[in-house]
This record gives C-alpha cells, sequence and structure tokens, in this order.
C-alpha cells in the first residue's frame, strides 16, 4: 500500500518537475508558461506527447531532440528526477497531514525554479519568491485563524525570524555594496524565516553558508572560479531550506545533546 503510494508520489514528482522545466524556460525567454505547446528551444519543433514523458523520454532520445538531433540540456532530467525525490521526501516527512503535504509540495516547487533561474543566471524572479512569500504568509494567517496551529508565541517568533533573517542579509549587501549578496537573496532570506521559522532558520542558514563556502573553495582549487568570480548564493539557500526542513529538528537535538555531553 505504501509502496504505490509513494510510486505514485514519485510520478506526480516527475510530472511536476517537467512542468517546472517549462516555467524556466518561458521565464527565460518571456513567454507565458499558461498558453502554447512544449516546443524544441533549438528548432522550434511542436513536441509530441513521446517527447515529453518525464524522464523517460530523455534515456529514450538519448539526449537528443528527435527533429533535430541537438543535444537536450541535463536540466530537463535532473530538474524531473530531483522533483520526484523532494515530492518523496516532502510526503514521507508530512504524513498524514495532506494540508501541510500540499502546502510543503508547492513551496517546493517553487523554491527549485528559484534554484534553477538563479543558477543559470544569477537572478531570483520577483513574481517566484513574492509567490512564496505570499503563499507562506497566507498559510500562517489561515492556519493560526481556522485551525488553531499556532499560538501567538509562535506567530511572531516566525514573523521576527523573517524579518531578521532579511535584516541579517540586508547589512551584507550594503556592507558589501552588493558584491556578495543581492537584493534577491534578501528577499529569500525573508521567505526562509517564514517557511522555517525558528529556530530551524538558524539550522537552514547555517548550512547554506557551510555548504556555499565548502563548494566555493572547491571550484576555487580547482581552477572553475577565482576569488573574485560572482557564485549565485540562492542555490545553497534554497538547498538549505530544504535540510532545515526535513533534518532541522534532528540536528538542533543532536547538537543540544552533544553540548550536554
Amino acid at each position: 500500500m505504501f509502496f504505490l503510494v509513494y510510486f505514485s508520489i514519485f510520478v506526480l514528482g516527475l510530472a511536476v518537475g517537467s512542468f517546472l522545466n517549462c516555467v524556466i524556460y518561458r521565464q527565460e525567454v518571456g513567454e507565458s508558461f499558461l498558453k502554447g505547446r512544449s516546443y524544441c528551444p533549438n528548432c522550434k519543433h511542436t513536441l509530441s506527447w513521446i517527447d515529453l514523458i518525464p524522464l523517460f523520454s530523455f534515456l529514450f532520445l538519448k539526449g537528443e531532440c528527435r527533429y533535430c538531433h541537438k543535444k537536450i540540456s541535463l536540466q530537463y532530467p535532473l530538474v524531473e528526477l530531483f522533483t520526484a525525490i523532494l515530492f518523496i521526501l516532502v510526503a514521507f516527512y508530512s504524513f498524514p497531514n495532506l494540508l501541510v503535504t500540499s502546502y510543503w509540495l508547492l513551496i517546493t516547487s517553487l523554491l527549485i525554479i528559484i534554484f534553477v533561474f538563479d543558477l543559470k543566471h544569477y537572478i531570483i524572479p520577483d513574481g517566484v519568491i513574492y509567490s512564496a512569500i505570499a503563499i507562506s504568509g497566507i498559510w500562517y494567517l489561515v492556519s493560526g485563524i481556522f485551525f488553531y496551529a499556532y499560538t501567538k508565541y509562535q506567530t511572531l517568533n516566525t514573523l521576527y525570524s523573517a524579518l531578521g533573517t532579511a535584516l541579517f542579509f540586508l547589512i551584507i549587501v550594503l556592507i558589501s555594496r552588493g558584491k556578495w549578496m543581492g537584493v534577491g537573496d534578501i528577499k529569500l532570506a525573508f521567505f526562509m524565516g517564514l517557511f522555517l521559522g525558528w529556530p530551524n532558520i538558524l539550522v537552514g542558514l547555517f548550512l547554506a553558508f557551510f555548504i556555499g563556502a565548502i563548494i566555493g573553495i572547491g571550484l576555487i582549487i580547482f581552477g572553475k572560479k577565482k576569488m573574485s568570480s560572482e557564485v549565485p548564493f540562492g542555490p545553497f539557500l534554497v538547498a538549505g531550506t530544504f535540510l532545515a526542513l526535513f533534518f532541522g529538528q534532528n540536528l538542533i537535538n543532536w547538537y543540544l545533546n552533544f553540548l550536554v555531553i
């Protein structure tokens, strides 16, 4: 029974990942993802159903467009696969609360768009991050009023987490004059505080900076980047958000137990 449920969620994740690829590409070229059929970015040929089966079409077509034989970017299968994996994790950690599951799945989809877009273009799309902030704000408002899910103390802590995190990033942007962080990172940081709350936001930020430092040093060592090179920080913030969401409380408990020992 559970296998069928998780398999269905995995398939759903693949399908959503395919849709997210479409959203990302349409965002890049300034087109609406709400109208028009999918087409090859290179030859513009309209794709048929056999070209659009998530993950399997890429494997079946050996990573090439069926019409112009141009190599298909690895972004497409990777986004589909990791969306499916994240959907499985969301279902596992939010079960059996279907409302929380739906909320997390929606936020997960938006964060994937932010991750890929910022990684490619060093920009966090305003429409996507504002949507994430609005959805999280509405979630806390509705769940607090109608389901009594949060006390006044918890709600204020969440708001303070969002404002405090955004202020911290604003200070970094002002000190560095935008060289270390961008305005988009401030907005993403505000969302993280709103979504993760206290104290998970500390875990998310620590992991984002830690992972960013490790990868940054690795890129410099292998000659891929220089000390003065620009590296998008949004993907690290997104990674920190997911890690804190799934493992934040366990990491906090481990740290507190370590201090006691």
